[in-house]
C-alpha cells in the first residue's frame, strides 16, 4: 500500500501526518508539493492541516486551486480514499469534494484543546474498527471550523449516513454545550456520498502515542490502514 501527503506553503501538520501514517503503515508516505502536476501511484491521499497560502481569501481557497489538487480531485472521483484534516477539510470543501463550508468559529476565537467526538456514520475505511456511538478524543486547533450547510444538505447528510463525527462530551452526549465552534448539528466530520472522502476538523495525527497524551489517533490510523490493505 502507498500513501501520499499533499504539502502547501503554510502547511504545518504535514510532518505530523507523515509520522502518523508511517507508524501505522510501516513505510513513509510520499510528500507531494502543491505545484506538482502529477500524483504518484497511491492508495490513500492525505491533505493535512495548517494555514495553506496563509489563509488568504478564505481558508483553503487558494490551495483548492493549486495544480496538484486538480489531480487529487480526479483520483478521488475514481475512488481513491482521501483524508482531509482541519485545513485539509477546508480545502476539500473549496474543491467541491465535500459539501458545506467551514466558517469562523462562533466565539470568533482560535480553539486549541482536546475534544470528545461521537462516531456517527459507519464507513468501511475511515471508521473501520469503530461502532456508531463510540467516543474518541482528538485535539482541535482551528479558527474557522464552524461547519455550515443549508437545511436541505444537512437533512441529506444525516439521512444518507454522511455524518462521520459529532462534537460530544466525554459521556457521548451531543448538545449545545459540547458544540465547541458553532457547527450545525455539532458536525466535526463528513463523508462524501461515495464514502471515500473524509473531512475532519480535529487532528487524529496529534494523538498517536502516550507521550502525546493518548492513542485514539493511533487507533484511527491503524484502522484506516488495515481497512485499505
Amino acid at each position: 500500500m502507498k500513501a501520499v501527503v499533499i504539502v502547501f506553503p503554510g502547511s504545518n501538520c504535514d510532518r505530523d501526518m507523515k509520522v502518523a501514517i508511517e507508524q501505522s503503515l510501516g513505510t513513509a508516505p510520499a510528500m507531494v508539493w502543491h505545484a506538482d502536476s502529477q500524483l504518484p501511484e497511491c492508495d490513500l491521499i492525505a491533505i493535512p492541516g495548517g494555514f495553506s497560502y496563509g489563509d488568504y481569501l478564505r481558508c483553503g481557497a487558494i490551495a483548492g486551486n493549486s495544480p496538484i489538487m486538480r489531480e487529487v480531485v480526479k483520483k478521488a472521483a475514481s475512488g481513491t480514499p482521501v483524508l482531509g484534516v482541519c485545513n485539509g477539510f477546508q480545502v476539500a470543501t473549496e474543491t467541491g469534494m465535500l459539501p458545506g463550508a467551514l466558517l469562523r468559529n462562533a466565539n470568533q476565537a482560535f480553539i486549541c484543546k482536546d475534544v470528545h467526538l461521537q462516531v456517527v456514520g459507519e464507513n468501511r475505511n475511515f471508521s473501520a474498527g469503530f461502532s456508531s456511538g463510540d467516543i474518541v478524543r482528538f485535539p482541535v486547533a482551528h479558527h474557522d471550523g464552524n461547519y455550515f450547510a443549508d437545511d436541505e444538505t444537512l437533512a441529506r447528510l444525516e439521512g444518507e449516513g454522511q455524518i462521520a463525527f459529532k462534537y460530544a462530551d466525554e459521556n457521548g452526549v451531543v448538545s449545545d454545550e459540547s458544540n465547541i465552534n458553532g457547527s450545525r448539528n455539532n458536525i466535526a466530520g463528513v463523508y462524501n456520498k461515495a464514502g471515500n472522502i473524509l473531512g475532519l476538523m480535529p487532528h487524529p495525527e496529534r494523538l498517536i502515542s502516550d507521550q502525546l497524551g493518548g492513542t485514539d489517533g493511533k487507533v484511527f490510523f491503524d484502522n484506516l490502514i488495515n481497512s485499505l490493505n
